[in-house]
């Protein structure tokens, strides 16, 4: 923490809490949308946010970067809040309690992911569908996220993290790795099938091992030679470019990438009858389509956030498979780096910001 705060304890209805003071703290601030080569993260001095009623304040140790956030940075997200902190990531440790948060103790290890909060009212939420929320927060969007030395949690929507792993082995499992499961699990893969990936970074790296565990054959088309060497290495049949055709007919594929040229290719590497699922938040515009891609009933969905549920199901096959996350890491005040190197794919597996005392 910056200026070295100390910490006081005050009693907070009936119990006692800490409560962190001092100048302020560490954190990568973002003033407006901008171009990542301009570097417009500021690693700068904010104040430390106190939990309300609910919330959990974690310290954090590692925060992964993901795609999402450089859609927030440059702007293909339409800015919700401004200035922002980023990071949706984030493996940390509970630091304080606000009034009515008795789920995590003080010290626990706990992962925060992109769906900050849902309404729990709307008729999404009340079918079990919070990931389609009316009113949803999320993390680093609309509520600071994790590119800082401390972050807010709504207490009910954190997830205890398997001691199986390192912090910055956890970091990418809360995004990257739930929408690659989400992702699967909307593919309709099943042990045997054939699933193609399209783009092959954190997600991808994360979502073949569960599928071969599942036993899925799984192939992957990606633009860099170093991601086909990657994929090959963790179990894939094939790899090839970005628009290469696979050897064999998929039952299901998956694009991770932001690439709406894929889809075409992706629809034509499908049998008869087989899924197509989006993987991202956001997708450069798709070409007109041949309706002859499309017919013989094949799907095309989107994947949309995530619920609880799917963050609990695939942390628990997590550390039964055990997943391995290929990180580099970077320092907090380098973000700027690490998603310049996000973009250009220059990352092998997944980025991670930590924060272990030299930020």
């Amino acid at each position: 923490m910056a200026s070295g705060g100390i910490a006081i304890t005050r009693e907070s209805h009936g119990r006692q809490v800490n409560q962190i003071v001092g100048e302020g703290m560490k954190a990568c601030l973002l003033q407006g949308p901008a171009p990542i080569e301009t570097n417009p993260l500021r690693f700068t001095d904010v104040a430390v946010p106190q939990p309300g009623p609910g919330e959990i304040l974690v310290r954090v140790r590692a925060c992964g970067v993901c795609r999402t956030d450089l859609h927030v940075v440059e702007g293909e997200l339409p800015p919700r809040k401004s200035p922002i902190i980023p990071g949706h990531q984030i493996v940390g440790v509970v630091e304080e309690s606000g009034a009515g948060a008795h789920r995590f103790g003080k010290g626990a290890r706990v992962g925060i992911a992109w769906l900050h909060r849902t309404d729990g009212t709307c008729e999404y939420c009340r079918a079990g569908t919070e990931n389609l929320c009316d009113h949803p927060s999320f993390t680093g969007y609309t509520v600071d996220g994790g590119y800082a030395e401390f972050v807010l949690a709504a207490e009910d929507f954190v997830y205890p993290i398997p001691e199986a792993f390192a912090d910055d082995q956890a970091a990418p499992l809360l995004c990257a790795g739930i929408i690659g499961f989400r992702s699967l699990r909307l593919s309709g893969i099943k042990k045997g099938g054939r699933l193609g990936l399209y783009g092959f970074g954190a997600a991808a790296h994360v979502a073949i091992q569960v599928a071969r565990h599942w036993g899925a054959e799984v192939y992957a088309s990606t633009r860099d030679v170093r991601h086909q060497q990657l994929a090959l290495e963790l179990g894939a049949k094939w790899a090839g470019g970005t628009l290469a055709e696979p050897p064999v007919k998929l039952d299901a594929a998956i694009i991770f990438a932001p690439a709406g040229e894929i889809v075409p290719a992706a629809l034509k590497a499908l049998k008869k009858g087989g899924t197509l699922a989006l993987g991202g938040i956001h997708m450069s515009p798709i070409p007109a389509l041949d309706y002859n891609l499309l017919y013989h009933e094949r799907v095309i969905r989107s994947v949309a956030n995530n619920t609880r549920q799917d963050g609990e199901d695939f942390l628990r096959i997590a550390a039964e498979i055990p997943i391995h996350t290929h990180v580099q890491r970077f320092a907090l005040r380098d973000a700027n780096q690490a998603l310049n190197q996000l973009k250009y794919d220059a990352i092998q597996g997944a980025a991670v910001l930590v924060c272990d005392g030299a930020c």
